[in-house]
């Protein structure tokens, strides 16, 4: 008798076949045992490595030269490289809120995109510390920043931001990196099992760590999911609240205020999230994931995106309030120099990108258009990437002395720079896509319910 097995995921759509496992299972591990990517992999590979080049180029001529080759110029001693630090850094937030928060929340439809938001944390935070340590202008010295015993009795300095950074940062880039490796043992030796190549089956199973999904094993990964999750969680609130102290801390008009840490946080989210749909929608195409990542995923992330983007646009307005309300003519002074002054384009570019172009997701029939979807995606992680150079550029350019007011252009490694930042992060991303399991199987199959699996 044929025997066909039809599942009814609520939050995954109909997966249909001779064993609903089976096929989640042949879907995902079908990309790693392919002996080619699609066109279309090679295509953007291709392109990434091209803008990867660029960015190994326009560093070299960073180091070779000084951090001068990037146009800075005074009064702006921090230009494009720390406003793409922060922009990566935010990127690399809502693949901790997707993995760790949603899964204390008991968010079940996270499973079919925590993988890559996870691996899409990892990268943003490589592509983010980068920056740092070459902006130091003596690239071969960044160990300075660590607290390690030298000859020369030089401790770092524990009250500068930029100091809390290193620790900040460090500690997410470690726990997300354990957060995401856990995650993907048991899918590790899903793919050593259904290896052919004995080099494949050596490597899954080195990094499968004797995986056998025993009853045991299992109780101690759950535990130690759990745990990790536990970590990561403030961590979500933490690391991008070290960051905005950055500016806040300081005396700069423009920069301090106490709105920073949770309106920095609320903007990681949303433009982590936008990244998460700008990568989610071309995945599920070229890689026939549509069963597994459906529209209903992206319309649950177009709503956190509606969310929080209002939120962002909540803080845009306080800031100016809290600025009226302070009485400070410095304060004052900045904030209206971001929207009519020299920089005007770029605050306006920001408002519209941030808060405008998000609130097409109120409308159901658009927030299920995937090409709506992706395009809003991108434009948002456009605006977020203008409100750090907003924040940075616009407001060191006036301070407080007249005598002291400067203009800034980006010089073209500045451009170059921030081109080849993507470089190293679509390359990463693609190899990730090609080599390691796009999608957690075991977390999907673990949600599939039982009533919902019967004979025909």
């Amino acid at each position: 008798m044929n025997t066909r097995v039809s599942i009814t995921n609520p939050y995954n759509g109909p997966l249909e076949g001779d064993n609903a496992f089976a096929q989640i299972t042949h879907n995902v591990s079908r990309i790693m045992e392919a002996p080619r990517p699609p066109l279309a992999w090679y295509i953007a590979f291709a392109f990434a490595l091209g803008l990867l080049g660029v960015f190994g180029l326009s560093l070299g001529i960073v180091v070779w030269e000084g951090i001068g080759a990037w146009g800075h110029v005074h009064p702006v001693a921090w230009g494009f490289p720390i406003v793409n630090f922060v922009f990566w850094v935010g990127i690399g937030h809502a693949g901790t809120l997707i993995s760790a928060i949603l899964f204390l929340l008991r968010q079940n439809w996270r499973t079919a995109i925590n993988r890559f938001a996870e691996a899409m944390t990892i990268f943003a935070v490589v592509c983010a510390a980068v920056f740092p340590g070459v902006h130091i202008g003596r690239p071969w010295l960044p160990y300075w920043m660590f607290p390690i015993p030298n000859q020369m009795g030089m401790w770092p300095q524990f009250r500068s931001p930029l100091e809390w950074d290193v620790f900040a940062v460090g500690t997410y880039a470690t726990v997300s990196v354990l957060f995401w490796y856990m995650g993907m043992i048991p899918d590790f030796a899903t793919f050593r099992d259904r290896s052919t190549s004995t080099v494949r089956r050596f490597v899954y199973g080195l990094v499968a760590m004797g995986w056998r999904g025993s009853s045991r094993q299992w109780h101690r990964y759950e535990r130690a999911y759990l745990l990790l999750a536990s970590l990561a969680t403030p961590l979500v609130l933490s690391v991008h609240s070290v960051v905005s102290f950055d500016f806040a801390t300081s005396q700069l008009p423009g920069w301090h205020t106490t709105i920073f840490p949770p309106y920095f946080v609320a903007g990681a989210i949303f433009g982590g999230f936008a990244m998460v749909v700008v990568l989610a929608v071309p995945a599920r195409e070229f890689f026939g994931l549509k069963k597994i990542i459906t529209l209903k995923h992206l319309e649950l992330m177009a709503k956190v995106i509606l969310a929080t983007g209002m939120i962002v646009g909540y803080a845009y307005a306080m800031e100016m309030f809290v600025a009226w309300y302070s009485g400070s003519i410095y304060e004052q002074f900045a904030f209206l120099n971001r929207a009519f002054g020299n920089y005007a384009w770029s605050y306006w570019t920001m408002i519209f990108c941030n808060v405008l172009a998000p609130q097409v997701f109120w409308f159901k029939k658009l927030r299920t258009n995937v090409w709506v979807i992706l395009i809003v995606g991108i434009i948002v992680n456009v605006g977020m990437w203008f409100e750090r150079f907003v924040i940075i550029c616009t407001s060191l350019t006036r301070d407080f002395l007249p005598a002291n007011w400067g203009a800034f252009i980006p010089s073209a490694v500045d451009y170059a720079t921030l081109a080849g930042s993507f470089g190293l992060f679509f390359t990463l991303f693609l190899l990730f896509c090609r080599y390691l399991p796009m999608v957690a199987m075991a977390e999907v199959k673990a949600f599939i319910p039982e009533s919902h699996v019967h004979d025909h």
